[in-house]
C-alpha cells in the first residue's frame, strides 16, 4: 500500500486515519483518487463511519465502495461485537484497496443477484461455531477471528503459519474471482494446466488432506501445505500470496526501500523497488524483488524476537503459478 499524506499540511497519515495528527484536519479515503481528502461535512463519510467502522467517502447517507458489499454485520449493540467488527472492517478495506488498484470487477448483489460479491460477519451463537469460507459469492468471516488469542489457537490447531485477517479476506475472495474470471471462461483450461483438475472431488480431497497431511515435497510445488489439498485451494493460496507480495512491495516502494546485503556477492538479494507492483505482469520481476524485501522483513522480525513475517519459499513452479495470477488479474476484459 502507498503512503498517504494530509491534504492540508502534507504530514504522513495512515490509511485508517479520520484526522491528521499534525493539523487536526478531518480526512477520509477517496478510492477514486487513491488519496486522503479533506472532509468538511461528516455526511461525506460512508454511513458506517458513525460506528467507527469506516473512513471512506461515499455519497451522502450511503455506503462506500467497500461497505456496499456487506450483507450481514453482527449485533453492534454488543460492545465486543462492535469492536471485533471494526477490526474486520479495517482488514477488509485493505483487501478492497488491492481489488480497486488492480481494476478487478466489483459487483454487488443488488446489481447482480447471481454474480455479486457479499460479506457476512457472523458471531458464534448457542454453541454453534461459525466457519470462515466462501459459497457462491457469499464470503462468511467468523467474528471470533478478530480476537488475537482465538486466531492464534486456530492457527496452531490447523498448522497454518500465516493466519491473519487480511489473509482470510484475500484467500476467500480468490474463490469468488475463480468463479467470476475462470469458471466457464477461456481461462479454465489454462488454469487446470497450471493448478490441476478442479473437477476432483473437493470434499474428499480435504478429508484426505486433514487425515494424511501434505505430500513431503509440497514446498517445491505449493506456496503452502494447504494449497496442496485441492486445485481450488492452490489457486486461492497463490492468489492471496500474489496480493501479499504486490501490496507489500508497493509499501516498500513508497518507503524508498533498497536492500543490498553485505554478504551478497552475486547481487541476487539486492532489491530496488522502482516499478509499480500493482501494474506489472512480469511475475519474475515481482518475485525477484520480493526475495530481497521478504528477507529484510524476516531478519527485522528475528531481531525483535518475532516469528518470520513471510515463512515461505517461492520455488520455480510456484512462481509460474503467481505468473498465471498476474496475467489473469491484468487480462483485458473490455
Amino acid at each position: 500500500m502507498r503512503l498517504f499524506t494530509c491534504p492540508n499540511c502534507r504530514q504522513t497519515v495512515y490509511f485508517d486515519n479520520t484526522a491528521c495528527g499534525q493539523c487536526g484536519t478531518a480526512i477520509g479515503y477517496d478510492p477514486a483518487a487513491n488519496a486522503m481528502v479533506a472532509i468538511s461535512d461528516s455526511s461525506s463519510y460512508c454511513a458506517n463511519a458513525e460506528h467507527g467502522a469506516c473512513n471512506w467517502i461515499a455519497r451522502a447517507g450511503g455506503f462506500c465502495t467497500a461497505c456496499r458489499h456487506n450483507e450481514t454485520v453482527p449485533d453492534i449493540s454488543d460492545a465486543e461485537n462492535l469492536s471485533d467488527w471494526q477490526i474486520l472492517e479495517r482488514a477488509k478495506k485493505r483487501l478492497f484497496y488491492s481489488i480497486i488498484r488492480l481494476g478487478l470487477p466489483l459487483i454487488t448483489r443488488d446489481e447482480d443477484s447471481q454474480r455479486g460479491l457479499t460479506f457476512n460477519f457472523l458471531a458464534d451463537t448457542n454453541g454453534e461455531t461459525v466457519m470462515t469460507g466462501h459459497h457462491n459469492g457469499v464470503i462468511t468471516i467468523a467474528l471470533a477471528e478478530a480476537d488475537d488469542a482465538e486466531r492464534e489457537r486456530r492457527r496452531a490447531e490447523l498448522g497454518e503459519p500465516y493466519r491473519t485477517l487480511l489473509g482470510h479476506f484475500r484467500h476467500e475472495t480468490a474463490h469468488y474471482y475463480w468463479d467470476l474470471l475462470v469458471s466457464r471462461t477461456d481461462w479454465l483450461e489454462r488454469c487446470r494446466a497450471t493448478f490441476g483438475n478442479d473437477a476432483a472431488d473437493y470434499h474428499e480431497a480435504l478429508k484426505i488432506h486433514y487425515a494424511n497431511g501434505a505430500p513431503p515435497d509440497w514446498p517445491q510445488r505449493f506456496v503452502s501445505s494447504y494449497a496442496s489439498s485441492h486445485p481450488w485451494e492452490d489457486f486461492a493460496e497463490t492468489w492471496a500470496h500474489y496480493l501479499h507480495i504486490a501490496d507489500t512491495l508497493e509499501t516498500a516502494r513508497s518507503l524508498g526501500v533498497s536492500t543490498e546485503p553485505m554478504r551478497d556477492r552475486s547481487g541476487e538479494l539486492s532489491t530496488d523497488v522502482d516499478f509499480d507492483p500493482y501494474r506489472t505482469t512480469d511475475a519474475r520481476r515481482l518475485t525477484e524483488a520480493w526475495v530481497g524485501v521478504s528477507v529484510m522483513l524476516n531478519e527485522l522480525n528475528r531481531s525483535m524476537g518475532l516469528p518470520d513475517a513471510y515463512p515461505f519459499v517461492l520455488s520455480g513452479p510456484i512462481v509460474e503459478k503467481i505468473d498465471f495470477i498476474a496475467r489473469l488479474v491484468h487480462a483485458d476484459r473490455a
